[in-house]
């Protein structure tokens, strides 16, 4: 018999600023809805070994979306008209995730992301704690400066490979060969200018120095970063838990940028607990 994966995907269209975007995403599980938010340049596949955990989605619906302009979330009509380049903006990130999940019906649910999904769990505690029940910050911090490189879009550069190529070092060397080489792919595969443009977000627009101590901590807030990353790193993230309430710093041995594809054994040994937690917190 063949082995089928309990994943399964499908499209919403979510109109936002008067424009209809159709958005694919992956599901598997039941219970608390966990909404998983990819990494600069890549998509919802990140996550597909959460998704396929029986520990995992036994208490816990995961899903996983593809923001605009990545994935299979094409672009919205009308998008080679525009005057300007794509870049991913704090508003218009904290906004659609709220709008996916409210096009859902999730009721309270926690918002998990990584990276630039990560960064993006602090302005989501400021301003939608009360929709949510939960954030996990993976590779988080306040700011994560001298990611923004102009020269990306140059014409000389094969962008896929440069993109893939330049994130590959910030996976940990003890994470499986196989694994590594996955998110490598991952990141191959962006279109055009977007691995840019949410880098933009990434390095420039998301800067939250002196905010994280407005945060009012109603709701739990899970930083987890590994050992090995040099975009975020350890320190980064500690500090920057240490300015916001009811928060969780956990820094994990063995794991890179990447942690929920490039050593998702790794990764569970540190996120069972915090989904434990949020489990019995009701």
């Amino acid at each position: 018999m063949a082995k089928i994966e309990p994943i399964v995907g499908r499209y919403v269209h979510i109109d936002y600023e008067g424009k209809d975007y159709r958005i694919y995403f992956e599901e598997a599980g039941q219970g608390i809805p966990l909404v998983c938010l990819h990494t600069a340049g890549t998509d919802g596949r990140e996550w597909r070994h959460q998704l396929c955990d029986p520990d995992i989605t036994k208490h816990f619906r995961v899903v996983a979306f593809d923001l605009p302009r990545h994935g299979k979330s094409i672009p919205p009509a009308g998008w080679w008209k525009e005057s300007e380049e794509y870049k991913l903006t704090s508003k218009f990130y904290a906004d659609f995730v709220m709008a996916f999940c409210r096009a859902l019906g999730l009721d309270r649910a926690v918002v998990m992301g990584s990276s630039m999904g990560g960064n993006i769990c602090l302005p989501l505690a400021l301003d939608h704690s009360d929709e949510l029940r939960a954030l996990i910050a993976i590779e988080a911090c306040e700011y994560s400066p001298g990611w923004w490189l102009s020269w990306l879009s140059h014409p000389h550069i094969h962008g896929g490979e440069v993109c893939a190529t330049s994130v590959y070092g910030l996976m940990a060397p003890q994470s499986p060969d196989e694994y590594r080489w996955e998110t490598w792919w991952y990141y191959s595969q962006g279109g055009p200018g977007i691995f840019k443009g949410d880098l933009y977000f990434y390095s420039v627009d998301h800067d939250f120095r002196g905010k994280c101590q407005t945060i009012q901590g109603k709701i739990p807030t899970y930083f987890i970063t590994g050992e090995y990353d040099f975009a975020c790193t350890p320190e980064m993230t500690q500090e920057t838990a240490a300015k916001v309430k009811n928060s969780e710093a956990i820094i994990m041995k063995g794991n890179g940028h990447f942690p929920m594809s490039e050593n998702p054994q790794n990764f569970k040994q540190y996120l069972m607990p915090v989904l434990e937690k949020i489990r019995a917190r009701g």
